[in-house]
């Protein structure tokens, strides 16, 4: 992995001569979108570009708009804003537009005509007949020395979003796409780990049209970008980039086998940890697990997709299987995993059912090969199953 430089960015800060950032860190946030831990925050990024015309790019969530708005106006220095360009209107980016358009009624709003449709859904009685411009794919706007080209992304990840490319700076202010959980005060040189557990949690379903988009940007000469969640990008950007081509495609980062288990009373961890043992000893290079019942289903989800091979071990639960590994193979479908090898551990102390609902949800996703053999423990491990776990442990190292 390089070194990673990235701009860390707190308050106001300059990233170019012209362009700077306004955005808002968020420490009082536990969960993201209502479901995924941010023990290190989240930030809310918003650019301001003072040219002829002057353009912010995007605003914040409500909870931020005070913090956000005066970092605004001291960052637009007495001028009058021109415009707001709004790349995606979840009430994250979007949550401070009524109150800008309550400061600055001359300002027009700058989306697609999709966002537009939606910004009302958002702000009971809002009306922007007469201060809007929708724009479409290849459409520019010029600000006078800068000019922003805009570039359709539905579905990474609603489908109103756009990014935008300005011109003479070589910018991309890309929506979603790059973000990554944690504020902007906490140091953290591993972008790809947040950044990883992001994507594939918020934008992993739709790899496809992240390859649409990246082909679109192929083109471009990108020497910065500036995501909406974030540090800004500006060197090392193959390496992002490369990332991102790798995870839309479900590509394999990472060659090795993540082992994700849900345990009652101990018994199903207790063969998870021995086919670990057992890999490592096989020479198999990454090997990590995930108790499904007290670890972040959000970064089990990451692990599973970062890997080329996976494990399940699952208890019996109501002829079914327990509800932590339910939930788990309920995300791994919605976020679309795809493309694996998995092998499969059940355990059942009169009627095991675990690995009949693991193989029924496997099934249901593409391109999976389910390996061979399937262990069966009955309650706890004995001498007599470890010829079983020692097979399977053979053809996850092949």
């Amino acid at each position: 992995m390089p070194v990673i430089h990235l701009v860390f960015v707190t308050i106001m800060t300059q990233i170019t001569a012209q362009i700077n950032y306004i955005g808002v860190n968020d420490h009082d946030l536990d969960l993201f979108e209502s479901q995924y831990r941010i023990p290190e925050g989240i930030s809310y990024n918003s650019y301001l570009i003072l040219d002829q015309k002057v353009a912010i790019m995007d605003t914040v969530d409500a909870g931020k708009k005070d913090e956000w708005l005066q970092h605004l106006e001291s960052g637009l220095q007495g001028r009058q804003p021109d415009y707001l360009v709004v790349h995606h209107v979840e009430p994250d980016h979007a949550g401070a537009i009524a109150l800008l358009l309550e400061h600055y009624p001359q300002i027009q709003v700058v989306a697609s005509a999709k966002a537009l449709q939606m910004l009302p859904q958002f702000f009971e009685g809002l009306d922007l007949a007469g201060r809007s411009l929708a724009v479409k794919e290849g459409d520019t706007l010029s600000l006078g020395g800068h000019t922003l080209q805009f570039f359709a992304a539905p579905m990474v990840h609603w489908p109103e979003v756009m990014v935008s490319y300005e011109q003479q700076e070589k910018i991309l202010f890309s929506a979603d796409a790059f973000g990554k959980f944690g504020a902007l005060d906490i140091e953290d040189d591993d972008w790809a780990c947040e950044g990883r557990r992001y994507y594939f949690n918020i934008c992993g379903k739709y790899g496809a049209q992240v390859q649409m988009l990246l082909k679109k940007l192929g083109g471009l000469d990108i020497q910065a970008i500036c995501p909406l969640h974030g540090p800004v990008l500006n060197e090392d950007l193959p390496y992002y980039l490369g990332l991102y081509q790798t995870w839309s495609s479900y590509g394999v980062e990472t060659e090795g086998v993540f082992i994700a288990y849900a345990s009652i009373h101990g018994g199903t961890a207790a063969v998870a940890e021995k086919l670990a043992e057992m890999l490592r000893a096989r020479g198999v290079p990454k090997v990590s697990l995930s108790d499904l019942s007290r670890d972040d289903q959000a970064e089990a989800v990451e692990d599973a997709f970062r890997m080329d091979r996976m494990v399940l071990a699952a208890s019996s639960y109501d002829a079914g299987v327990f509800p932590p590994m339910q939930e788990f193979l309920h995300h791994l479908q919605a976020k679309n995993y795809q493309r694996r090898k998995v092998g499969i551990v059940e355990n059942g102390s009169w009627a095991p059912s675990a690995g009949r609902v693991m193989k029924e949800a496997l099934q249901a996703m593409k391109e999976i090969e389910i390996i061979e053999p399937t262990v069966t423990i009955r309650s706890r491990m004995k001498k007599s199953d470890l010829p079983a776990l020692e097979a399977l442990a053979d053809a996850l190292s092949k």
